[in-house]
């Protein structure tokens, strides 16, 4: 072959395209880097076992509303991130959309994994003309209701729906027609390296006014739309606990507009000696203030709840609601207490039950094992290695 000046551009991208690796996947997801939450933390595990995936595969993702520069500790060989954040939304959307179409047509991908249920119209309407199938991740209560038709539509349409628990899967096909055979179980998975036991630090002791207190302790959103996490609901349970351990303190970490609602609410049951409002805790110190709780008490409407296995990795009980996902952390009460998640007088019993400390379910050490075997983060990569590898077409 001759290669002159007019081909020679054509002939080197014609190298470069075999000699470089086959493109297996592409992620799109709205937002990992720039927020917090059992979302991304979910997808943070994702990527950690894509790359220590025992073939090699590769994936590009694709994030809506995070911007290049983030601190991004998943970059790598196998993966490669690109950024649309924008000033205007729209502006951000459609720069990614034409990205993501190019990249479909150019380097077809077996698989399109779209990270979140609103962004499935724009995923089914790009994959589908071309043939090439898409799976749904969801997470809870984003698909526990009716979606829109064309949301619902494209999800029906989807080869696969990822999601993190049995109630979920249910309450989701009921509600948008889903099929479940489509619907693989990926629960959340919790990292027993980082979460472990350990003693109560002296200096978070006393920042919080906590020696000698019997704690009771909620890692979550303090925001108004999200009053059904249950916060309210031990406030209320608090002078029950009191009655049988006066010594209770109940430490509430996370932030939001629903902070001055709750600190009223507190003043009003005479119980605000009793609640410390933390703020905002980084991840990376969420171990240390686990350590401090003697109860993690969250009676909430979870999708998974991944805070349930961080504080069992860490030894603390946990009391969680009776109607979600968390059926599936706490091995439907094997692990620890559920109640009816609006019920102060089912929380205040089972919060005096866990603090006698008499029940197995008190056992750090064995609640810590059983958490571990079950939803380790190895467990996670096989369960996900299954799922990428099958998803791979043979040449």
């Amino acid at each position: 072959m001759f290669i002159t000046k007019a081909n020679k551009k054509d002939y080197v991208n014609f190298i470069q395209s075999k000699n470089s690796p086959k493109l297996n996947h592409i992620f799109v997801f709205l937002e990992v880097f720039s927020r917090e939450g059992g979302i991304q933390s979910y997808v943070k595990d994702l990527f950690q076992a894509y790359n220590t995936l025992s073939e090699p595969l590769y994936g590009e993702v694709f994030l809506l509303r995070d911007e290049k520069g983030c601190v991004n500790p998943f970059e790598s060989d196998r993966l490669q991130f690109h950024y649309f954040k924008a000033k205007s939304f729209q502006v951000g959307r459609t720069k990614m959309t034409l990205a993501l179409l190019k990249c479909l047509i150019q380097q077809r991908p077996d698989r399109v994994y779209c990270g979140h249920v609103y962004l499935a119209p724009l995923i089914g309407t790009l994959c589908q003309p071309l043939g090439i199938p898409y799976t749904v991740i969801t997470h809870g209560k984003e698909v526990w209701q009716p979606l829109p038709k064309l949301t619902q539509t494209n999800l029906q349409k989807a080869s696969q729906i990822w999601t993190v628990s049995r109630y979920t899967r249910e309450i989701a096909s009921s509600a948008n027609n889903l099929n479940t055979n489509k619907i693989k179980i990926l629960p959340c998975a919790v990292n027993g390296d980082r979460f472990t036991p350990g003693a109560k630090p002296e200096n978070l002791l006393e920042q919080y006014g906590l020696k000698k207190a019997k704690v009771l302790m909620s890692v979550t959103r303090l925001w108004s739309g999200d009053i059904y996490k249950g916060v309210d609901v031990t406030i209320r349970a608090l002078s029950q606990i009191a009655e049988v351990f006066p010594e209770v303190k109940y430490l509430v970490i996370g932030r939001g507009d629903d902070k001055p609602r709750l600190m009223q609410l507190a003043k009003d049951l005479g119980v605000e000696n009793q609640v410390v409002f933390a703020g905002f805790v980084p991840t990376e110190e969420l171990v240390e203030h686990y350590r401090l709780a003697d109860a993690y008490i969250m009676p909430s409407q979870e999708g998974f709840g991944i805070v349930y296995l961080e504080a069992m990795a860490c030894g603390v009980p946990v009391l969680s609601g009776d109607a979600d996902g968390s059926a599936d952390p706490l091995q439907d009460g094997k692990l620890g207490w559920r109640v009816p998640h609006r019920d102060s007088d089912a929380v205040a019993a089972a919060c005096i039950e866990i603090l006698k400390g008499d029940d197995r379910r008190c056992d750090g050490e064995w609640l810590r094992k059983q958490a571990i075997s079950e939803f380790g983060i190895e467990a996670f990569q096989k369960r996900l290695q299954q799922q990428f590898l099958s998803s791979v077409k043979k040449s």
